[in-house]
Order: structure tokens, then sequence, then C-alpha cells
């Protein structure tokens, strides 16, 4: 059995026995493919440093988050971007808009999304969408730039049964994490309704920590409790949910 944990923070941990641990529990629990997003520009090296001591279990990808967007977000940008030059990435992300914290850079928000899906179908890469409080702005962006090129996961996925069929239509998975295992989340009637080769899974440890350790960090050895929340969802085995999500994130992510 082989899980993939499409979207991990890991390298956030940067004290080097606590990270080695961290890696040997994910590996002692099948999940053998980690997928890393940067946030910004300083996040780069974060996120290199994992994969190059790591290389046969983390794989990177690059992107500008929401949360970052200020304005002088295209200098931010051009730094992530020339970062790329040097080092080879599986999608752009994580990308979106962001609108629960902060709506004053709205604006900026969907400007840096518009052209990280540009640059992401330049080098024909999926992308990795953000979404928090947003979903009308990022969905008429997504309808805006539709084409062959375009798709990716929609990170996070908490929405309706209706939201979740808008996004497959528009040929993105849905990446599912801790979420589904809340009491109140509503996911427990979604996801029953979405066929599995429409779901990757993930952790975005160290956030979003899945039932029984939420209110802990969370950790990617922790998307085995996702996966068989899924699979009792699903009723069906944690095996077909970890062979059919890891072969959508290999279709995703193209490895």
């Amino acid at each position: 059995m082989v899980l993939t944990d499409t979207h991990t923070h890991l390298y956030y941990e940067t004290i080097t026995d606590k990270r080695t641990a961290l890696m040997q529990r994910c590996i002692d629990n099948n999940i053998t493919r980690l997928f890393l997003p940067n946030v910004d520009a300083a996040s780069v090296p974060l996120v290199y440093d994992l994969v190059n001591e790591y290389p046969q279990y983390c794989y990177p990808m690059l992107g500008l988050h929401p949360c970052d967007v200020k304005e002088n977000w295209e200098d931010e940008l051009s730094a992530i971007m020339n970062a790329h030059q040097q080092n080879k990435i599986y999608a752009i992300g994580e990308i979106g808009i962001d609108l629960y914290w902060d709506k004053t850079h709205l604006k900026e928000q969907v400007d840096a999304f518009v052209k990280q899906i540009n640059w992401a179908k330049s080098l024909d890469l999926a992308i990795v969408i953000h979404c928090r409080d947003a979903f009308d702005e990022v969905y008429e962006v997504l309808q805006q730039e539709a084409d062959e090129k375009l798709r990716g996961i929609f990170h996070c996925f908490g929405g309706t049964v209706e939201q979740a069929q808008k996004v497959i239509d528009l040929n993105f998975y849905l990446g599912i994490g801790g979420i589904v295992t809340y009491k109140n989340s509503g996911l427990e009637k979604v996801i029953p309704e979405i066929d599995l080769k429409h779901i990757v899974l993930e952790t975005d440890s160290p956030y979003l920590t899945p039932v029984p350790f939420r209110g802990k960090p969370n950790e990617s050895s922790y998307l085995v409790f996702i996966a068989q929340k899924v699979a009792e969802l699903h009723q069906t085995s944690i095996e077909k949910v970890a062979e059919v999500t890891t072969e959508n994130s290999r279709l995703v992510f193209g490895i």
C-alpha cells in the first residue's frame, strides 16, 4: 500500500532530529509520496532542503500563497519564479484567493492567481488552489481561464456536492484532508457522493489535524486517519482508497 500526501508543509520543522522522526513515521505508515508547496520566497529554500534530503519521497511545487500577496507581490513572485530555473517542480501552488483574514488585497490576489495560472500553463503543470471564504471568486477566475491545459487540485476542499461537481467539471481533483474527520464539517454527506477517481488525500500539516489528534500539530503520518475515514464513507478498504488516490496523484503531478 502506498499513500500520497498531496499537500504538506513538513519542511517547517527544521530541527533535524524531529524532522527525521516525522519522515520515519510517514515511511512506517506507507506514506511515501509527499508533495511540498512553498508559501513565499523565504520558504523556497526550506522546501528544497527537505527535497534534497529525501529525494525518493519528497516532491516540490512553487507558488505565492494568497495570504502573502501584498503590494509588492510581483517582486515576491518574480523571486519564486526565478527559483524554478535551478530546480524541477511538479506543480504551481499553493495559489488562489483567501478572503478569511483580509479582503484588502482582493484585486492583487486575483491578479497573482491569474499570472500563476498562466505560468503553470506555460510549463504544462497542474495548479494547487488555496481557497478560503472565496469559492465564487476562485470559480470565476477558473471559468475565465478554463482550457485544455488548466488542471490541478482544489486543496482543502470543504464545500457542497454542487461545488464539488463544479470543480470536477473544470478538470480538478478534490484535496481531502483532516476536515473530513470533523463531526460538523458536512463532508460526511459530500464524500460518499463523489467517486474516488476525483479525490486525492492531503494533510496540510502542521495544520488541520485530523481526529483523534485534533488540537495538536498535524503531521503527514496522520494521513492514515484521513484515508481510513474516506474508506469508511465509501464503504471500502483503506487499501483501495490508497490505490485510487495515489494513482490520481500520479495523473495530476505526472510522477
